[in-house]
């Protein structure tokens, strides 16, 4: 077998549209998430933050929960050999979960983990090696928020004739419902699948259930990873960042935890070349993530033609798995 590890990068991961995205970032004010995972340190700064605060990593019943939702969408799937898509792969342990019950039910699978970062990409590479051959691994480096021509390059690939499952795990608190569920619905053909998960908020008060999660990102390790791509850039050491709720702009009774960076002295950011300076008083957004119901999921799904068919949610209620088919 070959020691070369064959990836294909979209042109949405070409060196002068990363460059573009970045600088829209800094010269908006508003960090795109990506950037937050593209390089081997921000990769690998995030995945401590998951191993640290994740629920996945942290919840018995929550690694439980997955196991009950890989194992019942397994058998909803029916016998037939299948395409595991990971959009967001991110390291691949839920997918390489999922595969490993796909293939206990004597399913022949092939996989595609896609991602913006290369680093996560190979990671989620050598980890599902464990579980299927290499020959059956097509990795992708992409940005599935900007590729529109993504559904027709997933239909080049092997075994395109192959039902699919999505997988989009952790990834949904990240982009704004109005952006993402158009392109997740696109992709999706009639025998076609999607398994996701969305955070939750554990309480029957929406708004008091979401305060309770500042902790999950209020903490050292969450700061320090989204610092990084500031330190990368020249805004120097640490400064104290601000976490606050506030409302989707669209849908207004939907709310997400959002990291600001209230600028308390001068810095100039850098870019290549470029300079960006910014201004002490300046606020600057690094990032936000939504806290759902089952009920706004399985509202705004349906906005856009995805019908919900099997819910699985852990015991705390802090995060849920949805198996979902085109209505």
């Amino acid at each position: 077998m070959s020691t070369l590890a064959q990836v294909s990068i979209h042109p949405s991961q070409f060196p002068d549209a990363v460059h573009a995205e970045f600088r829209a970032s800094l010269a908006g004010r508003r960090m795109n998430h990506k950037f937050h995972y593209d390089t081997p340190n921000r990769a690998r700064r995030w995945l401590a933050v998951h191993e640290a605060h994740s629920p996945a990593r942290t919840d018995p019943d929550c690694l439980a929960m997955y196991a009950r939702a890989f194992a019942a969408a397994t058998v909803a799937l029916g016998g037939a050999d299948i395409q595991l898509v990971g959009l967001g792969c991110g390291g691949g342990q839920k997918d390489v979960q999922l595969l490993r019950e796909l293939g206990r039910h004597s399913r022949r699978c092939s996989y595609v983990p896609l991602d913006v970062s290369p680093t996560l990409v190979l990671m989620a590479r050598e980890a599902a090696r464990t579980v299927i051959s290499e020959d059956a691994i097509q990795p992708i480096v992409a940005d599935l928020g900007v590729a529109d021509d993504l559904a027709g390059a997933l239909d080049t690939l092997r075994a395109t004739n192959l039902p699919r499952l999505f997988s989009f795990f952790g990834m949904i608190p990240n982009f704004e419902p109005g952006m993402i569920l158009p392109r997740l619905a696109a992709l999706l053909r009639a025998d076609d699948w999607l398994l996701f998960s969305a955070n939750l908020a554990p309480s029957e008060d929406y708004a008091a259930g979401v305060t309770r999660m500042l902790p999950q990102y209020d903490n050292p390790e969450t700061r320090r990873w989204l610092w990084t791509v500031m330190e990368d850039h020249g805004a120097g050491s640490e400064e104290r960042l601000q976490f606050a709720i506030e409302p989707d702009p669209v849908e207004p009774d939907l709310l997400r935890l959002a990291a600001h960076w209230d600028v308390k002295r001068d810095a100039t950011l850098v870019l290549e070349q470029e300079s960006f300076p910014i201004q002490a008083g300046e606020r600057f957004r690094l990032f936000f993530s939504y806290r759902h119901t089952p009920r706004t999921v399985t509202r705004l799904l349906g906005k856009h033609g995805l019908q919900v068919v099997e819910t699985w949610s852990t015991t705390s209620g802090e995060e849920g798995v949805f198996l979902c088919r085109r209505t």
